[in-house]
This record gives structure tokens, sequence and C-alpha cells, in this order.
């Protein structure tokens, strides 16, 4: 999904953050842990590169999943964005132009 909120903008410096939520279980991280630099606690937290400060992945839903930032990603995922989500508060100054559905908050029952 591409998020709109406030935390995901000022977290990326973007309009909004494009992201894959997968479950937390399933990532595995396979080398260069030492380089990573998380903020917050184990039922949610942001995880950035120390060399850089990317957004790299966010902990969030009480540490059951995690949203990976899909423009760190070194090859092209094979999903792509299906919502935008927290249109609520998007910055004002951005104009959605695609045809992917808008929702105020989260998708419904998502």
């Amino acid at each position: 999904m591409n998020c709109h909120c406030s935390d995901c903008r000022r977290a990326t410096g973007l309009a909004f953050e494009p992201f894959a939520g997968i479950e937390r279980d399933k990532l595995a991280i396979t080398e260069g842990e030492d380089s990573l630099m998380c903020f917050g606690d184990e039922s949610g937290y942001d995880t950035h590169c120390k060399m850089c400060g990317s957004l790299l992945y966010s902990v969030v839903r009480e540490g059951a999943f995690v949203h990976v930032t899909m423009g760190t990603l070194v090859d092209d995922p094979a999903i792509r964005p299906t919502a935008h989500i927290f249109v609520s508060s998007k910055a004002p100054w951005f104009t959605v132009t695609d045809d992917l559905p808008p929702y105020e908050e989260h998708v419904p029952g998502g």
C-alpha cells in the first residue's frame, strides 16, 4: 500500500511511503544486522540504516507484522501497491493521480 500518514511522511521525507506488509516471523536479516538502528519497542519500532538513515522497515500491529519500505529493495518486487491509506492526513501539496482506491484510514477489514 501507499501510506500517507504523517508518521510515514516524516520517516521517509516523502509524500507517502510505499510498503509491503508481511508477518514478522517471515522477515530474516541475512547480513548487516550490526548496521541497523531501531527506534521504539518490541510492540512497534522503525528500523533504519546506520549509514544513510533510510527507513528500511517498521514493526507494527503489536509486533506481529512488518512493513518493508519498497523503495529500499534492491530487486524489483513481485507485488505492487493496491491502495492509498490514511489519505485523510496526506500532504496538502500532494495530489493522488493514479487509479488505486483511496481510504481515509486503514483499508476496511485490514
